[in-house]
């Protein structure tokens, strides 16, 4: 492969660490509050963070571009677009990939119950001890999976990258965009060898994801 073609894998896997790590840092707490939370607008904020699921990623492109734009975040911060920049490729990739690690864990806290967390309560642990010392690890596989999906999610978008990150060599220009370039380019050679790659990477993480899900239940029985 060419050099540009090595820079797009490692932009790929930076951007998808990086992706991964804000992921986990936000979605935590947010799938705990979903699923311990009595408050009755919940369902409508996981409605929210669902959104990308559903919506055509030309559709959440377009509104990122927008709120990143200089009559959005690029604007109020003085910087006049983070569009077609790392920064707004990372925004981009946690806002599309949000649902995806928000539901596993969310899981994981329901599948868990109030139990464990009432009788940390009577032991006179805090709030943030329940949640660090009881929630957390008894919660492990859903983050391991939510990590998972949310980093493979991550590799594989299209749509949303490339509408808010074009195609901009060593600086926005990912795996996937660079494939639909080779095909574009007529290089089959070097776009059956990316294909192949992203392929066989998707086979190993459904294969992860699918005996994370068999330890679990396992571990429920």
């Amino acid at each position: 492969m060419s050099p540009d073609l090595w820079t797009a894998v490692g932009l790929t896997l930076k951007l998808a660490t990086a992706t991964t790590l804000i992921l986990l840092a936000l979605a935590t707490p947010l799938a705990y509050w979903l699923a311990f939370s009595h408050r009755a607008g919940k369902e409508a904020v996981a409605a929210v963070v669902a959104l990308p699921l559903v919506l055509p990623p030309t559709v959440l492109g377009f509104y990122l571009l927008i709120a990143l734009g200089p009559q959005g975040l690029g604007g109020l911060t003085g910087v006049r677009t983070f569009a077609f920049s790392f920064t707004g490729l990372l925004v981009g990739s946690v806002v599309a990939s949000l649902p995806f690690v928000v539901q596993p864990i969310r899981v994981s806290f329901d599948a868990m119950g109030r139990r464990p967390m009432e009788v940390a309560a009577t032991l006179r642990a805090g709030p943030l001890d329940r949640f660090f010392t009881v929630a957390l690890p008894l919660a492990r596989p859903g983050l391991l999976t939510g990590a998972v999906l949310g980093f493979a999610h991550t590799v594989g978008e299209f749509g949303v990258v490339l509408m808010i990150g074009g195609n901009i060599p060593g600086e926005t220009r990912v795996l996937s965009v660079a494939i639909f370039d080779l095909v574009e380019t007529l290089r089959w050679r070097e776009a059956h060898i990316l294909a192949g790659a992203l392929v066989l990477f998707a086979f190993l993480v459904i294969l992860v994801v699918q005996l994370l899900d068999r330890r679990q239940r396992q571990r429920a029985l």
